[in-house]
């Protein structure tokens, strides 16, 4: 047994020896230590280790001379000649005679090779059960570029749409009760019930295709974003937008979406108006950017912000207007109705009865307007005829505000009631008295009432019995904005905060100290609230956790309105004295452009301009405009009115 256990150390001990020879032999010269070697010499920071990369790449070695490698091809031959326990034992007899660095030399070149790729292993089924349990898209995102079997299990379906429900990333579909769009949300059973079809990839995407056509086949007429409806024509313009044909490339396109909202965004146009005016009335649709002045002019642009045409006709200022696909009703302080074909710019109708100012409309259908009036008045207009249908009379002072749903119409008043309409029946249902001041703002979305009023107070009543729920107070001065989506209601004052108020609980949810003046503009969806406000500033919340997410734009002198929908933002705001358009839009790249790593840098860019291909796409506004010889300054102060027709704003 002894011979047997030297043969080994014999041989590690004849191979040492051998090479030390020959680097004896083959050292001629010395080379000087280098002075920054010398103990004398301060210590070099340590050099960081390199970044993990997906496969381990083999050392480089120096070349050696032919001595050196003649000894390392005998020693290679020895090892390849010993059985596996010699092999061990020579393996041992090395490893001794190396120092710590050598070790961890050792270490580093051995670990790597014996580790496992667990998905080149596990089944389909086990790998994509461990992949629903990250929901953070960045390391799904870096782990698609670790080899091409990750990428072909994060390529499944499964994963992307478990991400898709997490994040509320369920596509829009119009609701059937209420013709409003969805929350995505309310999506999530559907999603689940689809889910059970195909457990993994496969079938699934063209499924998917087939779902979003049937969706948008709905016969259910949705509206457009500033809340009024549109027509089948316009639900037709939204098929023909390109959708993602998988949760995959759908969460994607929501995702960039969002991170360009949080932190980029492109301002791709800004307009000066040829004429100075305040601004009363946005509307941004999915053909047109819609705006009104206290000039009497209307101004169509496209969705990117080109100016199309100007509707003129009215001869005093334009106080409301609701658009529906091609069509534009319009009214103001002339006491006149307009209707108009923006495609074309003609004046189809004009529409004559009020004998005071038009101060809001409504659309319930694409040939039915609804006009409020400060002569008290409720008309209800035949948009294929150009007659007014009916009369509704029993305001006792101006009619402020307006609100739809259905075949009922809710209106606000200065004489501190609100009432509910029939529009087929041309009668008045119910009268909801409780406000002690005029009423500025109302919301209706088929279940419950929301008015705002000059008494700081928003009222929340039930249109069934007329009765009110509750009153909602914290508001220190006018609430002027209000809007209800599901339970969620959300208020602006002229105290400048915004407040988010659950309506199951009829509690305040957030307080927002959102502007130094008042709120002149408000809206939200199912994740963010954007406001502006006389300060000039608009900025953009989390509805979650009321946290401001960031000022979009520069501050202004003010801002008169503020329309946005999912990838698409417009300002109008007063800057230099002038009145100007800012178009603001979050659209990511071409599907065909946008790869994984997009989707890593998206998720961790930090606000304002990127560097290299991103540049383009986020990117702040200059914060200067040029000034323009064909614009006048708007009144310094706007003038408050009395009964009279002329211009007019409010308290």
């Amino acid at each position: 047994m002894q011979p047997r256990s030297n043969a080994p150390t014999g041989s590690v001990a004849s191979f040492s020896n051998a090479h030390s020879r020959s680097l004896s032999s083959s050292a001629k010269t010395v080379t000087p230590i280098p002075p920054n070697l010398l103990p004398s010499a301060p210590a070099s920071p340590p050099t960081p280790a390199p970044s993990p990369t997906p496969h381990q790449r083999p050392p480089t070695w120096p070349p050696v001379d032919d001595e050196d490698e003649a000894v390392l091809q005998n020693a290679r031959m020895h090892f390849s000649s010993l059985s596996n326990v010699k092999r061990q034992r020579f393996l041992e007899g090395m490893l001794s005679l190396c120092d710590s660095q050598q070790l961890s030399f050792v270490s580093s070149y051995i670990s790597p090779r014996l580790r496992k790729d667990p998905f080149h292993v596990f089944p389909n089924e086990l790998c994509l059960r461990v992949l629903s349990f990250i929901d953070d898209p960045k390391s799904l995102a870096r782990a698609c570029q670790v080899s091409s079997r990750w990428r072909e299990l994060l390529n499944d379906d499964i994963t992307w749409k478990n991400l898709c429900e997490k994040h509320a990333y369920a596509h829009r579909r119009p609701s059937v009760d209420d013709r409003e769009f969805a929350d995505p949300v309310q999506t999530q059973q559907a999603l689940q019930l689809y889910s059970g079809a195909f457990p993994f990839g496969g079938p699934r995407r063209s499924s998917f295709a087939s779902s979003l056509h049937s969706r948008d086949g709905h016969p259910s007429l949705p509206r457009s974003f500033s809340g009024d409806w549109l027509s089948s024509s316009s639900s037709a313009s939204k098929k023909r937008r390109a959708r993602p044909l998988s949760y995959r490339s759908h969460f994607k396109q929501k995702y960039m979406v969002e991170c360009a909202w949080n932190k980029g965004g492109r301002c791709t146009q800004r307009h000066i108006t040829p004429d100075q005016g305040v601004v009363t009335s946005l509307h941004l649709t999915p053909k047109y950017i819609v705006v009104a002045l206290d000039n009497a002019k209307i101004h169509v642009y496209d969705t990117n912000g080109e100016n199309q045409r100007t509707l003129q006709g009215h001869v005093m200022g334009v106080w409301a207007m609701v658009p529906w696909d091609d069509t534009l009703v319009s009214g103001g302080c002339d006491r006149e109705v307009r209707v108009w074909n923006m495609a074309t710019g003609a004046s189809i109708y004009l529409l004559r009865g009020h004998t005071s100012t038009v101060r809001c409309l409504k659309m319930s259908d694409k040939n039915t307007a609804i006009s409020g009036s400060r002569d008290t008045t409720l008309r209800i207009w035949d948009l294929t005829t150009g007659t007014c249908k009916n009369v509704l009379g029993g305001h006792q002072a101006s009619v402020r505000c307006l609100a739809i749903h259905g075949d009922l119409v809710v209106s606000g008043s200065y004489d501190t009631t609100a009432r509910i309409w029939s529009i087929s029946e041309g009668r008045c249902l119910r009268t909801l008295s409780g406000h002690f001041s005029q009423i500025y703002a109302i919301a209706f979305d088929g279940k419950r009432i929301a008015t705002g009023s000059l008494d700081t107070s928003v009222r929340i009543w039930d249109p069934q019995s007329g009765q009110c729920q509750a009153i909602l107070q914290g508001h220190t001065s006018l609430v002027g904005q209000l809007q209800v989506r599901g339970n969620t209601l959300v208020t602006g004052g002229s105290d400048g905060s915004v407040r988010v108020w659950s309506l199951t609980k009829m509690a305040p949810i957030h307080r927002l100290a959102a502007h130094d003046n008042s709120v002149t503009s408000l809206q939200f969806d199912s994740s963010r609230i954007v406001s502006g406000g006389s300060d000039g500033r608009v900025k953009v919340w989390s509805l979650k956790t009321g946290q401001l997410l960031r000022e979009l734009s520069t501050p202004a002198e003010a801002v008169w309105r503020v329309a946005f929908e999912d990838e698409k933002a417009v300002i109008m705001a007063s800057r230099s004295g002038r009145t100007v358009m800012e178009v603001w839009t979050f659209s990511p790249p071409p599907e065909e452009s946008i790869d994984d790593s997009v989707l890593v840098e998206s998720g961790s860019t930090p606000p304002g301009p990127t560097p290299g291909r991103h540049r383009a796409l986020f990117s702040d506004p200059p914060p200067s405009l040029p000034a323009s010889n064909d614009c006048s300054d708007p009144p310094s102060s706007l003038r408050v009115s009395n009964d009279e027709d002329h211009p007019m704003t409010d308290t």
